[in-house]
């Protein structure tokens, strides 16, 4: 599994970051594959704690300021690519993804040929817990099936960012991950409708999602703005506006 690179996106995250890192590290998936901390120009303590790994084996690479988790995806994709990785996952920098599922995830891909393995905190097998806010248990429901809907497929949480990617799919002419309006959280599911619409293989596995305490600030996300993000690839791509 060393071929393959798991990446956690971090903006802002101090304590949140030290705990996820410490959780892989401490996981099954720890020595099996190669660890990338993507720090969207962090200006708290993010960048000084993610430093303390390094010795341990933790990679980083810096944005020189924030450009939004879509570009900050885009930059784990490229370092991904350019040193020869096979799969990439991606996982919350903010302790929300449980690093002991990373090879769940993984595993389809390698066994049975998957190009896309999204992990659903609602299929069977899969939970939600913590502080999670009212207005994400609606619109986590909400964007699955407008995107079931739209692509004759159905999925069942198609906003969580728990996922691996079978980086030989980015190769695809019809995916441009380098367009300026996926830089904040369009392109996750940009990703998804991609792959889904054009036919790769796509599969579902149960995750955990775990939402820390409010006074840690389990978001970043704005209700408004954040959420049409996401809801933007679904519009744009299934009324053929963008492509």
């Amino acid at each position: 599994m060393k071929e393959n690179l798991v990446c956690p996106v971090a903006f802002n995250e101090h304590i949140k970051i030290k705990n996820t890192i410490q959780r892989f590290i401490k996981s099954r998936a720890f020595g099996r594959v190669d660890y990338l901390v993507v720090d969207d120009g962090s200006t708290d303590t993010t960048t000084d704690i993610i430093h303390e790994f390094q010795a341990q084996g933790v990679k980083t690479v810096k944005h020189p300021h924030q450009k939004g988790v879509g570009a900050a995806i885009r930059t784990a994709i490229k370092y991904a690519m350019e040193n020869g990785y096979e799969i990439l996952v991606i996982m919350a920098g903010n302790d929300k993804d449980n690093p002991e599922e990373i090879p769940n995830l993984i595993e389809p891909i390698l066994s049975s040929g998957y190009d896309l393995v999204q992990g659903s905190r609602y299929l069977k097998g899969g939970s939600v817990g913590g502080d999670m806010p009212f207005y994400r248990k609606i619109a986590t429901r909400v964007h699955p099936a407008l995107f079931s809907l739209i692509t004759h497929k159905r999925i069942t949480d198609s906003t969580n960012g728990f996922r691996a990617i079978k980086l030989s799919l980015l190769k695809d002419p019809h995916i441009n991950i380098d367009q300026d309006w996926l830089n904040a959280y369009e392109l996750e599911p940009y990703l998804l409708f991609k792959a889904t619409t054009l036919g790769y293989k796509v599969k579902e596995v149960p995750v955990t999602k775990i939402y820390p305490p409010k006074n840690l600030g389990y978001t970043k996300m704005r209700p408004i703005i954040g959420w049409w993000s996401i809801l933007k690839p679904l519009f744009y791509l299934g009324l053929g506006i963008r492509k």
